[in-house]
């Protein structure tokens, strides 16, 4: 075991058994914002109002306006400020450790870009401000536009969806209205059974069907599934490629060709972009529609919720059915302008144009390192994952056998930007679950990987290092799975029970979302 591994178990043995405080001052109670604080008390004081009074009236319909103020937590600004600090503190954060989550690209996010999206001019533009006064906010959309088609292939982008689901959403919808442009009503969508959990759930949202395509024993698509599945009632084949296994399908050219000989249309879910970035082209492929994860594959600081930003790139055939609006430049000079007048458009998806902030941090992110860069990105990305994984296979654990041995590749020999481990052979041997090693890689310090996706691998255990990660982090990470699974080999428990050192021990997730408490009864 190594030294700072050894340090980590002492560390966590200690909070695990020790009967008495670890620490000299106790820990305060655990109380919501809405439970702190005092009648009166106040973390600003407006001034005196300098204009005249209007009546409450004349300003909004008494049908509109609350019977009763609201009851809202009176604190002060200190009181805020640390109830907020001390929730952050209690959360896992990018800044504080490893965060190898599989599909989610937790790469770090250069602070030059929250310079960059702070500037006053970008921080503080009106959403409603007219396009003649907002030409520069226009014209960074237009060239990430534009660098977002030439990473795709694909010629037309609109940056109007607000995340990766929504950026699907968008290119389901432009799959049916293509469509029914056409005088057709086809109802099926084709969906890998590695494929990530929001495209059957967007399928159905826009009013399709989700035929579900079998892997072959190389982790791509079965092609003899694909042939029997793909005929005239079918839309679009959604597609992720290199897929959540981590293998590029060699196939594609073939599938594109299978696809489109019936009429459909080929989306590439855009959610593994990084592993291609400056090497290969979606368009390139064959594929119509590419949703693009800006807050992923372009460093944006995300996970919780938001926010996100998630364009879409189409090609011609596809282009006339794009949200409006759509940011045109009529003379080659001049000056950029929102065209609504799209009679085929499938309208809006959302107010505005999306989520600005994300542009300026995307566009910061692509100018920083150019088109070599984002090719040493993918590589890199590329090369961690398969450096990981073969720290794992080299680890030895005990016994003659290798970390990989108790927790071996689902598919193939190498990968791309993420592998997919299955912890079947773990829970036989070691009576541990993935969940167990996933909770207890907490107590070492690091985000536990994506766990029991995708749902064809038993047990499965999905670890996306990033480009951004060092040699010496990866081999820490091995190191303590290893440590892990040695440890279970004496005392499985130990795992059984973990998190130990955590704020919050391990939860009831199940009893949580079948029984959630979502309100707070107020005193």
């Amino acid at each position: 075991m190594s030294e700072g591994a050894a340090q980590r178990d002492r560390d966590g043995a200690t909070q695990r058994k020790s009967a008495e405080p670890t620490a000299a001052v106790p820990e305060e109670p655990v109380l919501t914002i809405f439970e702190k604080g005092a009648p009166g008390r106040r973390a600003f004081q407006c001034p005196e109002l300098d204009v005249p009074t209007v009546a409450p009236d004349e300003l909004l319909p008494s049908e509109l306006r609350r019977a009763a103020p609201p009851r809202l937590p009176e604190v002060s600004e200190p009181e805020l400020v640390r109830h907020y600090v001390r929730l952050s503190k209690r959360n896992f954060d990018l800044d504080s450790g490893f965060y190898p989550l599989g599909s989610c690209t937790m790469k770090h996010n250069p602070r030059l870009h929250e310079r960059v999206a702070a500037l006053p001019g970008h921080a503080r533009l009106h959403p409603l401000q007219d396009p003649a006064s907002a030409q520069g906010a226009l014209q960074l959309m237009w060239n990430l536009q534009r660098a977002l088609a030439e990473i795709s292939g694909l010629p037309h982008v609109c940056l109007q969806p607000s995340a990766g689901s929504h950026g699907e959403l968008a290119g389901v919808l432009l799959t049916r209205a293509y469509h029914e442009d056409r005088g057709e009503r086809r109802t099926k969508v084709l969906a890998p059974d590695t494929a990530h959990g929001t495209n059957p759930a967007t399928v159905t949202m826009a009013g399709l069907q989700v035929v579900k395509l079998a892997t072959n024993a190389a982790g791509g698509i079965d092609l003899d599934d694909l042939r029997a599945k793909a005929d005239n009632d079918v839309a679009c084949l959604m597609l992720t490629n290199p897929n959540t296994l981590g293998i590029f399908d060699p196939n594609i050219e073939q599938i594109a060709r299978l696809v489109h000989d019936v009429g459909a249309t080929l989306y590439y879910d855009g959610a593994n972009l990084n592993a291609i970035m400056g090497l290969s082209r979606p368009g390139d492929m064959g594929f119509d529609i590419v949703h693009f994860n800006l807050h992923k594959s372009f460093t944006q600081p995300h996970g919780g919720g938001g926010p996100g930003s998630g364009p879409i790139a189409v090609s011609e055939r596809i282009a006339p059915y794009l949200p409006v609006p759509v940011i045109v430049r009529p003379d080659e000079v001049g000056e950029l302008d929102l065209d609504y007048d799209r009679p085929k458009s499938i309208g809006r998806l959302r107010s505005f144009q999306g989520n600005y902030g994300c542009f300026v941090r995307a566009y910061a992110y692509i100018c920083s390192l150019g088109a070599d860069g984002l090719r040493d990105v993918s590589e890199n990305a590329v090369l961690n994952a398969n450096y990981l994984l073969a720290r794992l296979r080299q680890l030895q654990v005990g016994d003659g056998r290798s970390a990989a041995d108790y927790l071996p590749l689902a598919y193939g020999e190498l990968c791309m930007h993420e592998f997919v481990l299955s912890g079947g052979p773990m829970k036989r041997a070691l009576q541990i679950k993935t969940l167990d090693l996933a909770k207890r890689l907490l107590d070492h310090g690091y985000h536990p990987p994506t766990v029991y996706f995708p749902l064809l691998v038993e047990e499965a255990l999905m670890v996306e290092p990033t480009e951004t990660e060092t040699r010496e982090t990866l081999d820490a990470f091995a190191q303590a799975i290893a440590d892990i699974l040695r440890e279970a080999a004496q005392d499985p428990e130990i795992a059984r029970q973990a998190p130990h050192t955590t704020p919050v021990r391990r939860l009831d997730e199940v009893g949580a979302a079948r029984r959630p408490v979502i309100r707070q009864a107020l005193g």
